[in-house]
């Protein structure tokens, strides 16, 4: 049973950034077909790859399609997740999951990586960085775009007017829709997977002229998405128990 859910995470995830870091590089890189199609092509893009990414995890092992570890600690706070075992193996999937999916999104876009000139624009493919560095409102941010993620992913679920299979059509809707409100300050990362797991294979993998990581960034990303989910799950148990 584990096994089956850590599949469905990590193709999840995996597909997640094919598409979501597939349309950056689009948007970013030089000599695109999609150069400079700007930030609501970004945003589009991440809702879509959302909604695939739920219905790739859906569909091959993984029933609640987390995607996230943020979601996942928030459905342990809540007791939807039980077990210490599942909750790690299932964040070690998805990180697994968008650690592939970043290398798929660099064979992807091979030719480009030697044509752009810009490091920043390059690292921006696999991974966030602030507009305005302050990391008080970065973390701000991040928590309260995940907070929202999370909060709004649980009144979806819990509307009773829905079936199941729009699940994955509304949650890429209200991502779409974070991105275009909330993802100015930070490029809304509201998930540690999503950011840490291509920050490494930037790390690794042989981009021509990458420069350096942002590791002085790096755990933005991951502490405020993880405290937005905290925060997430101490409101929905107060105001709608599960």
């Amino acid at each position: 049973m584990i096994w089956d859910i850590m599949r469905g995470e990590f193709l999840g995830t995996m597909f997640l950034i094919v598409f979501g870091g597939g349309v950056v590089a689009n948007v970013l890189l030089t000599d695109t077909k999609g150069n400079g199609s700007g930030w609501i092509v970004i945003a589009t893009g991440w809702g879509f790859a959302v909604m695939i990414g739920v219905f790739v995890a859906m569909a091959t092992g993984s029933p609640q399609a987390d995607l996230n570890p943020a979601v996942t600690l928030s459905k342990w706070i809540l007791g939807i997740h039980t077990g210490a075992e599942l909750v790690g193996s299932m964040i070690v999937a998805q990180m697994a999951g968008a650690f592939a999916g970043a290398i798929g999104v660099w064979l992807a876009y091979l030719p480009h990586w030697k044509r752009t000139e810009s490091s920043d624009l390059k690292r921006a493919v696999f991974c966030t960085d602030p507009a305005v560095a302050h990391r008080t409102g970065n973390l701000l941010c991040e928590l309260i775009g995940t907070l929202v993620l999370i909060f709004g992913i649980g009144a979806i679920a819990s509307s009773g007017r829905i079936g199941g299979g729009l699940m994955p059509y509304l949650v890429g809707m209200l991502v779409w829709a974070i991105g275009l409100s909330l993802g100015g300050p930070t490029g809304y990362a509201i998930n540690p997977a999503r950011d840490l797991g291509p920050r490494l294979a930037h790390a690794v993998l042989p981009i021509h002229g990458k420069g350096d990581s942002g590791w002085q960034y790096a755990w933005i990303p991951v502490v405020g998405p993880m405290l937005g989910a905290v925060v997430a799950a101490g409101m929905w148990h107060r105001l709608l128990p599960v």
